[in-house]
């Protein structure tokens, strides 16, 4: 378990309240915290990938052309 200090409480709370939404503030909190940990995931891959000189990149247009697109 990780404890956490937010100053964004009433964000929060008034999130939690909105009627289409209604969800629990610590589901919201679950949430975004997995999602910043994919987007950290991604960025550590791109950046692991950009570091190795060795492998071949590829445009878009290349990656299209490749694909029939």
């Amino acid at each position: 378990m990780i404890a956490v200090q937010l100053d964004a409480k009433n964000r929060l709370h008034n999130l939690a309240k909105k009627p289409k939404v209604h969800r629990s503030k610590i589901s919201h909190v679950r949430n975004i915290i997995l999602n910043r940990l994919e987007d950290l995931e991604d960025i550590c891959v791109a950046t692991y990938r950009l570091l190795l000189p060795c492998k071949k990149t590829y445009s878009s247009e290349e990656v299209k052309h490749e694909l029939g697109l």
